[in-house]
């Protein structure tokens, strides 16, 4: 176990059985409970008995309004990060630092930059991405719970901090990625670094991406991170091939860092309080699901795990070395909602809210424990 005075991040284990529990303090905040045949438990405590051996945890700059709204949506700012980092710690579980930069969701769809950077030329924000990466990562050193990883950006397929990193500029973009990737090895260096895109099935964009950022002498990183939701991303054999190609390509260790599939169709909207138009819905509906070779029931949800694992498990090298399920903890309650009305007018978006994940969650709407973590158990 740690000690007090250890400063350096826990050691990995592999594979990697990763679990992203983003919004849990504020699932937990908003009354959300957590069961595995029992009393309430501490949900983290729950996953580590099935195998959990690395928390991953988004941060985002600064994600309140000017006149301090909360964003929502875990509302992943440096205090929340380290209260939930501290507790994986001591529990003896690693954990991975992903930063957005940026004061809510970045993905493919938006890399927005912080409120503070706003007009920042090329320069500036390249020394602002190095400077904020630092002080996170001080903060974090000074607090005993330095990251095990760090990502630096969050699913940057299409660039970061735009206009500016916007993809085909891959010289900004790699200039930001590399300066976030200095301040980690220099605060840091046994934490190790990973460049994280999404849509793990798309071989093109990762053989352009990474081939143009190592062109421009893109700073060594020490893990690819993919993103692979089976409807939205393709076939798995497309993810299974795609990691083979640039396992070889790359000789880079590759984490699917994020992955989910539904347990249920059943609409949960009595769970959130909302009406119709305060909430979006599940992102994982059944025209989604009616493609899938995998129904999405409890059972279902446990053999796509066990089918994500073979296929990881496929690739020569040893280099598909684990998985992190996104938001498996982000049960419906009243309260816990996608995004908030102030940070809807900060992304652009018309909204609704609510919570559009509760059905890929790895426990049910009630927190009760479900199957596919007796899959995730397996995993050696």
């Amino acid at each position: 176990m740690r000690t007090e005075s250890t400063k350096g991040p826990l050691p990995l284990s592999f594979p990697i059985r990763g679990m992203d529990l983003s919004t849990l303090r504020e699932v937990e905040k908003c009354g959300g409970k957590f069961y595995d045949g029992g009393g309430a438990e501490d949900a983290m405590a729950i996953l580590k008995r099935y195998g959990m051996n690395l928390l991953r945890l988004r941060l985002w700059n600064d994600p309140r309004s000017e006149t301090g709204e909360p964003y929502g949506a875990g509302n992943c700012d440096i205090d929340t990060v380290m209260h939930l980092a501290g507790r994986a710690v001591k529990l003896g579980i690693p954990w991975m630092l992903d930063l957005h930069y940026s004061d809510f969701w970045a993905d493919p769809g938006k890399q927005i930059p912080p409120k503070a950077w706003t007009g920042f030329d090329a320069d500036e924000t390249e020394r602002a991405v190095y400077g904020y990466t630092r002080d996170v990562l001080e903060a974090l050193i000074a607090g005993g719970i330095a990251p095990s990883v760090t990502a630096v950006g969050n699913e940057v397929s299409n660039g970061l901090l735009w206009p500016l990193g916007r993809r085909p500029d891959y010289d900004n973009i790699t200039r930001f990625i590399s300066a976030g990737i200095r301040a980690v090895r220099e605060v840091s260096p046994e934490t190790r670094v990973m460049i994280h895109l999404d849509n793990g099935g798309d071989n093109k964009l990762y053989r352009e991406w990474f081939d143009s950022y190592l062109a421009r002498g893109g700073e060594d990183f020490d893990f690819i991170g993919l993103s692979y939701y089976p409807f939205w991303h393709g076939p798995m054999s497309g993810l299974g091939a795609n990691m083979v190609d640039i396992a070889g390509r790359y000789g880079k260790p590759l984490i699917v860092v994020e992955t989910s599939m539904g347990f249920s169709l059943t609409d949960y909207k009595d769970k959130e309080g909302l009406t119709d138009g305060q909430r979006r819905g599940m992102a994982a509906r059944e025209e989604l699901a009616s493609s899938l070779p995998w129904p999405m029931t409890p059972e279902g949800q446990r053999d796509y795990l066990r089918e994500m694992i073979q296929t990881i498990g496929s690739v020569p090298g040893g280099l598909g070395q684990g998985l992190v399920w996104w938001e498996p903890a982000w049960i419906p309650v009243p309260g816990s909602h996608w995004a908030s009305p102030a940070a809807l007018e900060y992304i652009h978006e018309r909204g609704p809210g609510g919570n559009e994940w509760a059905n890929q969650a790895l426990f049910d709407y009630d927190g009760n424990a479900l199957p596919a973590l007796g899959a995730l158990s397996e995993y050696r």
